[in-house]
C-alpha cells in the first residue's frame, strides 16, 4: 500500500511499502498523474478545468512521455473516478503494474490524498483486485479519514 498527492500533473508519494514487482517507488517517487490509480483519484477530485490545468504541467518524472488523451476523454474518465469513488491503472505506468486507489479526505471531506494496493497483473485479476481488495481498502481509507477528521477537530490553542 502507498499513499501519495498531486504536485505538478504528477502523484508524489509519500510513504511506501516495498512489494515483490519490478517497479522502484519510493518516498518523493513522480509519475504522471493520468496513468496512475491514484493520480486519477486526486485529480478527479479537483474541478474539471484545474484537473486539466493541472495535467498539462510538464511532467518532471523522469519518465519517456505518453500520449496526452484529448481533453474531452480525461473528463470522462475523471468524472467516472469521481462517481464511483475509485480508480484503476491496469499495466498503464509498466507492464505488469495494476493498481486500484480511493481517496483520503480531511475534516471537512475534502480528497486531500489517496491509498492503493498495486499488485501484478498476471498474478491478481482485475475482478478479484475491486471484489476482495477495494472493499479492504475503502476500509483503510474511511478509518484513515475518520482519524484525519478527528486531528482537525481538536482544540488547538494560539500561543502569543
Amino acid at each position: 500500500m502507498d499513499a501519495s498527492a498531486v504536485w505538478g500533473g504528477q502523484a508524489e508519494f509519500s510513504w511506501a511499502v516495498p512489494k515483490l514487482i519490478a517497479l522502484r517507488v519510493d518516498v518523493g517517487t513522480r509519475f504522471p498523474a493520468m496513468i496512475t490509480s491514484q493520480g486519477k483519484v486526486l485529480l478527479a477530485a479537483l474541478p474539471p478545468e484545474e484537473a486539466l490545468k493541472v495535467i498539462a504541467e510538464p511532467s518532471r518524472s523522469g519518465l519517456p512521455e505518453k500520449e496526452r488523451l484529448p481533453d474531452g476523454q480525461i473528463l470522462q474518465i475523471l468524472a467516472q473516478v469521481r462517481e464511483q469513488g475509485w480508480a484503476l491503472a491496469d499495466e498503464e505506468l509498466a507492464p505488469g503494474v495494476r493498481s486500484i486507489s480511493v481517496g483520503v479526505a480531511d475534516g471537512q471531506g475534502v480528497v486531500r490524498a489517496s491509498m492503493n494496493v498495486i499488485v501484478h497483473a498476471h498474478e491478481t485479476s482485475v475482478e478479484k483486485l475491486v471484489g476482495e481488495y477495494l472493499p479492504l481498502l475503502r476500509t483503510a481509507a474511511q478509518e484513515t479519514s475518520a482519524d484525519w477528521a478527528m486531528y482537525q477537530s481538536r482544540p488547538v490553542k494560539v500561543i502569543q
